[in-house]
């Protein structure tokens, strides 16, 4: 699949939430079930910080393999290009933050 700006179309969350767009940068909040997930995907230009603000999430990557699981106050950033699945690891809906930036978003989605 090709690159795309807005992947809200590409997965289901409980919400999301838009706290700050500026140009190169934006911080969103998603909120997910025990039984959705974020895709396989990757971003060109921009990098991931995430910040839990409720319940556990497990973040999975590629190049080189690896996971890790964040809680509430826990914070983890991503590189750009850098392959990641993110997954409610508890039994409650999981809310966080992802910082984006600096640089263009884009989504790129993977099998």
């Amino acid at each position: 699949m090709e690159a795309v700006k807005d992947a809200s179309h590409l997965y289901e969350v409980e919400r999301r939430a838009r706290h700050a767009e500026r140009n190169g940068f934006r911080i969103n909040e998603l909120q997910i079930s025990p039984t959705q997930k974020v895709p396989w995907h990757y971003h060109s230009h921009v990098q991931d910080t995430f910040y839990v603000l409720e319940g556990t999430i497990r973040v999975f990557m590629r190049e080189p393999k690896e996971d890790v699981v964040l809680k509430p106050g826990e914070t983890y950033t991503l590189a750009p290009k850098r392959p990641h699945l993110v997954i409610n690891a508890g039994t409650e809906s999981a809310t966080f933050l992802i910082l984006q930036g600096i640089g263009e978003y884009d989504f790129v989605p993977m099998t």
